[in-house]
């Protein structure tokens, strides 16, 4: 039986669009699943920080390769501005 467990972030929950990634990729999912709550943490808020529905759909892709790829992290990103307070200066 496969594990459907999917877990969440330090600050944010798992939104719709990535939830249903995750439901239907078992090993994104055993990927995901095995990263830290502050690496999954960083991806959710990388994710829905977007402004633009493009954008969006752009990192949703990205995210599946980098995570497939072994990348614990979103690249260049300067961390989830609701945890780090010191990140909060990038994105004024």
């Amino acid at each position: 039986m496969t594990n459907t467990t999917i877990s969440t972030g330090v600050v944010h929950k798992v939104h719709s669009e990535l939830r249903s990634v995750l439901k239907s990729s078992a090993d994104l999912r055993e990927l995901w699943n095995g990263l830290t709550p502050l690496a999954r943490n960083e991806w959710i808020c990388w994710m829905t920080i977007a402004k633009g529905e493009n954008t969006r759909a752009k990192r949703l892709e990205r995210f599946q390769t980098d995570l497939r790829a072994g990348k614990r992290r979103p690249c260049c990103w300067p961390g989830c501005p609701h945890r780090r307070p010191n990140a909060e200066k990038w994105f004024k």
